[in-house]
């Protein structure tokens, strides 16, 4: 597996905080993170996808645990609007 799964981040977001930030490949988990402040968890997301933003299949997701929400997610999907023809 990954180095990476070796954040030194808290394992659970009981203990750390309310912004989980996942890193998956074609699917699956290869690091979380949690943190309390959304802004700190948002410079962390852009740290991740320049250190792991050629990762096949990679995806990273944002989201804020206590209300459930998606906050962010990498790369960002297009709609049906925005693909050409």
């Amino acid at each position: 597996m990954f180095d990476s799964m070796m954040s030194g981040e808290p394992s659970n977001s009981d203990q750390a905080g309310r912004f989980h930030l996942l890193l998956s490949s074609h699917g699956e988990p290869v690091q979380h993170g949690w943190w309390g402040s959304e802004s700190v968890a948002r410079g962390k997301l852009a740290r991740w996808v320049g250190e792991y933003g050629s990762m096949p299949g990679g995806r990273i997701t944002l989201t804020d645990e206590m209300t459930g929400t998606v906050v962010q997610v990498w790369p960002q999907e297009q709609s049906s609007e925005d693909q050409d023809p």
